[in-house]
């Protein structure tokens, strides 16, 4: 996975996240949260179509982004990130494409970030702008 950009950030949450015991929906609960303090409008979360699902459709400016959220509890076998395989991105790439159709969003900008978490370290996000394309 190519990264353009990176941009870490601390965010404070509540109790309900601080158990080390970081679920996927909170993971993307905490995702949402991170991306509108950092001035996104979350308008869908998981949109599933047949062949793949987004984590989070955004809207950045003009542009729509679809966000993938990763939790790795374990390292061993790489960080959050190296669980976005090629085969995951081009399922993303499809349900994008499935969401452009259904919404009549054809002519609009778009990008594919990923949000990164790591277990017990949940104020330690991890985003990552055009994470890849499609081609």
């Amino acid at each position: 996975m190519a990264v353009a950009k990176s941009v870490r950030g601390n965010d404070t949450t509540s109790n309900a996240y601080n158990t080390g015991n970081v679920t996927g929906k909170l993971a993307e609960d905490l995702a949402a949260r991170f991306l509108e303090k950092r001035g996104l409008t979350v308008l869908v979360r998981n949109f599933r179509c047949r062949g793949g699902e987004i984590d989070l459709v955004c809207r950045d400016g003009k542009a729509l982004v679809f966000v993938e959220v990763r939790l790795r509890r374990n390292a061993d076998y790489g960080g959050a990130g190296a669980s976005i395989t090629a085969a995951k991105q081009r399922r993303i790439i499809l349900a994008a494409k499935h969401y452009l159709v259904l919404h009549a969003k054809t002519e609009c900008d778009c990008r594919f970030d990923c949000v990164l978490l790591a277990e017990n370290t949940e104020n330690n996000i991890e985003w990552i702008r055009d994470a890849f394309a499609a081609d």
